[in-house]
């Protein structure tokens, strides 16, 4: 909080100076100050060191002093639920957050994070974006928001954590579950209590009993963070194959970075990008294998009932606006292309 409210009196201050100076930015030159950047991340401080922290030190040591980004964890300065305002309002210069839980308007936030089965993979995200069509409906979406929409990465798939034993879709029902806010949309059909909570609450809302389970992230995060030891067993069916996440800057921000920092930005983002697809990989099989959690699933026929209610759920957000009709297209076009190619994509 001390950090918070020092932050937002220097914003404040800044911003009053910069009354009546001109909207139009000068070339940089080697001799002006360095631009400098403030960067939230919606991971905490154990989850960022690994997500983002390592390109974000990488870019300010390839800025040779040009450009300095300062990186702060979730919720560090603003609440996650005003991260997206708090970049379009000019307080942050940039942020790491899937769509859903910063607060975005834009109408694709709900792809955003978890949108229930939509990948199977952390390639899908990806694939998506690049060969499907993604990429350009994002941009169009964020295009008058005053907010410049970066670029999208996948990171890890959503099972659940939880203190208790989860066998059935019985045993869901009247689980406080920490989750996105779109996930939990669709999951309180099944029983499902969603929480919010600032991210650093969470393993203590565990310990105390207000949370029975965590639908946030795979085996991989659960045990990088610590959860772990405050969680009993892990559900091996998941909602999700791989978390949608997006860097975001302020528009006029961005505007003023000379081209060769935009492009250097941009390479520590896929750096950052790749990163997370061996890592993810990699520790989803480790963590099961000799994790310190008990592995549960349910039966793969009840659990086709849940695949069937993310179906009318895809049906019933197409009907919100022309642009999410045409992702959920995008969505099931992809799923049949990659069922009809069979394995490795999908299963026979």
């Amino acid at each position: 909080m001390t950090n918070r409210r020092g932050f937002l009196k220097q914003a404040s201050l800044a911003g009053a100076g910069a009354i009546g100076a001109s909207t139009l930015a000068a070339p940089y030159v080697k001799a002006q100050a360095p631009i400098k950047w403030r960067l939230q991340t919606y991971a905490g401080a154990p989850l960022g060191a690994y997500v983002i922290q390592p390109s974000i030190e990488a870019f300010n040591k390839a800025a040779n002093g040009e450009m300095e980004i300062e990186l702060y964890f979730a919720d560090q300065l603003v609440p996650q639920g005003e991260l997206f305002r708090a970049v379009q309002q000019g307080t942050l210069d940039a942020a790491q957050s899937d769509d859903d839980s910063m607060g975005s308007p834009a109408d694709v936030a709900v792809f955003g994070a978890y949108f229930p089965f939509a990948t199977l993979f952390s390639l899908d995200v990806p694939a998506l974006f690049e060969n499907y069509g993604l990429k350009e409906i994002w941009q169009e979406a964020y295009a008058d928001t005053g907010v410049t929409w970066l670029g999208s990465g996948a990171w890890d798939p959503c099972n659940l954590g939880t203190t208790v034993p989860v066998k059935s879709l019985a045993d869901l029902q009247g689980k406080r579950i920490f989750t996105f806010p779109t996930a939990g949309r669709f999951l309180t059909q099944f029983g499902v209590v969603p929480v919010t909570l600032p991210w650093e609450d969470v393993e203590v809302a565990m310990q105390t009993g207000e949370l029975d389970g965590i639908w946030w992230c795979g085996a991989t995060e659960i045990h990088s963070v610590g959860w772990s030891n405050v969680m009993k067993y892990y559900l091996t069916n998941n909602i999700n194959g791989a978390w949608i996440g997006s860097y975001f800057a302020n528009a006029e921000r961005w505007a003023e970075v000379p081209e060769h920092l935009k492009t250097l930005f941009q390479l520590c983002m896929d750096s950052s990008n790749y990163y997370r697809q061996h890592w993810y990989w990699w520790g989803e099989a480790h963590y099961r294998t000799s994790g310190k959690l008990e592995l549960t699933s349910i039966p793969a026929e009840e659990w086709a009932t849940v695949q069937q209610a993310a179906q009318t759920f895809w049906d019933g957000v197409a009907q919100e606006s022309e642009r999410k009709a045409k992702v959920v297209q995008i969505f099931k076009d992809y799923t049949a292309i990659m069922e009809k190619a069979g394995p490795p994509y999908r299963n026979a």
